[in-house]
């Protein structure tokens, strides 16, 4: 049973940026639902003046629009046609050049490097060929990224088995791929697609109801997002921002980045990587925030600083925090580590805290500490908070934590000038990134925000950023609405998008300001409780960290 999270709240409802043109905001053929009702658009809605910016120009598109509720649509788009240039190829993983005997294979190498493998594999039976891969220039990344590995043409997927078989018993590690989901520089030019496209615009001026975002009944156990919009009756949801999915980095369902609920602050943020941030008065925004944790008792001017919140201390998924290790920078679907932390816990984290070594002080709603257990793993009270420390800040924190001590938790969220971001009971924040869109311009920070590793080859930016992948999306328009946009990928009936793409699709659809949210298999959209896209995992819906629900009314 899952228990909402969300409370409903006054003067809520924040736009999802998503610009579509008015024609298909309000096509004339679709007459007004009530609220909580779809209604169907009479006809599929051909409009090519207002087409996707995506593949190559002339595309076939349909766009069908559905009233959920005055203000409130899903477009369903649908571009491009199947492409008989397309096919199942086998990618090879080229073994490391580094020292490091535990470097690991990769999709990219050196020219050379990828032809020496070729000339193995084509004396081992398997047609082997080199191809270079360019990527579309991005604002602070992109270019020249190396050399691939391929080896066969095939009509289907298991046609290419017995290659791979090949490429194995030579020695190397090798996965079918469709060329439909490259997404080299040049390539739309010819591309024809197809994409599945699902767009919800909320327009503020004549919704109203209510955009939220909710992570269920705690932060460490994950939901799907039907789950989450059901236990809500929820009009519509997408999936929200990056999460933690691996015990081994962390908490399962931990907000990988910033993290606001109705006015309280979660999770702090990755470095300064973009959110969604839903406040009141109908407005959305993306803004890069960062934080300022403290420890401190009253008229007591020193403080110490909170690494983290919500978290299992020592794992930071997606890095961007002080003294992390390997960098203090963010690194995207990585997980750093720092052996002396102190993170603060909140009742929404879930039934206990994460046990371990180290100190566990018990605040309570007064900010009265009401125990210190020297290990770590207890319940947070209600309104309360508990402290954990570990390595060399257990001392520091057992000399400021003492029982019957009051103590001061400082977890404020700030904006790009330093400034504090301004929370109420009307706020949300949901994590994402790399920027696309900002000021009306295509804007992609990649590396900025942690897409970009040094000494994979580029192996980790091919496969996330220049890669065509299934996608989340949200953003702005110069009206203030707001949009959430879901692309299905990894599959041949719709290709995804990369991140390139991505940017150039939320900034046809009107966005001026966009940020990627999480995607992959995460990537859902649901409409009165069904999956209305189609999910990439194998399995189905994912359960994922939170998701961004619009809600049918708010209690005035």
């Amino acid at each position: 049973m899952i228990t909402p999270n969300h409370r409903f709240r006054r003067a809520a409802i924040t736009a999802l940026a998503v610009t579509l043109p008015v024609a298909f905001l309000a096509p004339a053929s679709a007459s007004t639902a009530a609220p909580g009702t779809a209604h169907q658009a009479a006809a599929v809605i051909p409009d090519p003046s207002a087409n996707l910016d995506l593949g190559a120009p002339g595309q076939p598109e349909s766009r069908t629009v559905t009233t959920l509720a005055p203000g409130l649509t899903r477009t369903s788009i649908t571009r491009g046609i199947p492409n008989q240039d397309f096919f199942w190829t086998a990618e090879v993983a080229v073994p490391s050049t580094s020292p490091d005997p535990d470097a690991p294979a990769s999709a990219l190498s050196t020219r050379a490097q990828a032809q020496m493998v070729a000339n193995k594999l084509n004396a081992a039976g398997a047609v082997a060929r080199v191809e270079r891969v360019l990527s579309p220039r991005l604002a602070d990344a992109g270019g020249d990224l190396g050399y691939r590995v391929r080896a066969g043409h095939f009509a289907a997927k298991a046609d290419g088995s017995a290659t791979v078989a090949q490429i194995q018993a030579a020695g190397y590690k090798s996965s079918m791929i469709y060329t439909g989901w490259d997404g080299d520089d040049g390539s739309s030019e010819n591309d024809r697609g197809p994409w599945k496209l699902e767009v919800l615009t909320i327009d503020p001026k004549q919704f109203r109801g209510d955009l939220t975002s909710s992570f269920g009944p705690d932060l460490e156990n994950r939901e799907t997002t039907s789950q989450l919009a059901a236990a809500s009756g929820a009009l519509a949801g997408t999936n929200g921002g990056y999460f933690v999915m691996d015990p081994a980095a962390g908490a399962q369902g931990d907000p990988a980045g910033a993290a606001v609920q109705d006015g309280k602050v979660l999770s702090e943020p990755v470095g300064d990587r973009p959110s969604l941030v839903i406040g009141a008065k109908n407005a959305t925004s993306v803004q890069r925030l960062h934080w300022r944790g403290t420890v401190s008792t009253p008229g007591n001017p020193e403080a110490l600083s909170l690494d983290g919140l919500n978290r299992v201390p020592g794992l930071i998924r997606n890095c961007g925090g002080p003294d992390d290790t390997p960098t203090n920078l963010p690194l995207h679907d990585f997980t750093c580590t720092d052996p002396d932390e102190i993170v603060a816990f909140t009742p929404e984290f879930g039934v206990s805290t994460p046990s371990g070594p180290g100190l566990e002080a018990v605040v309570d709603a007064n900010g009265t500490v009401t125990a210190l257990h020297h290990t770590r793993g207890t319940t947070v009270p209600a309104d309360g908070h508990t402290l954990q420390a570990i390595g060399a800040d257990v001392d520091k924190l057992a000399a400021l934590a003492k029982p019957g001590s009051k103590l001061r938790i400082g977890t404020d969220l700030l904006n790009e000038s330093g400034k504090t971001l301004k929370t109420g009971v009307t706020t949300d924040v949901v994590n994402g990134g790399p920027t696309l869109v900002q000021n009306g311009e295509l804007h992609v920070t990649a590396k900025r925000d942690g897409m970009v590793r040094t000494g994979d080859n580029n192996s980790f930016f091919y496969g996330w950023v220049h890669k065509r992948n299934p996608r989340t999306i949200a953003g702005v328009d110069a009206q203030g609405r707001t949009m959430i946009v879901t692309a299905d990928g990894r599959q041949t009936t719709s290709l995804g998008l990369s991140i390139k793409e991505s940017a150039d699709v939320a900034r046809s659809l009107g966005m001026i300001n966009a940020i990627n949210l999480d995607g992959g298999g995460s990537t859902t959209m649901v409409q009165g409780g069904q999956v209305v896209n189609s999910p990439s995992d194998a399995t189905g819906e994912r359960p994922v960290g939170d998701a961004l629900l619009v809600l049918p009314g708010r209690k005035d």
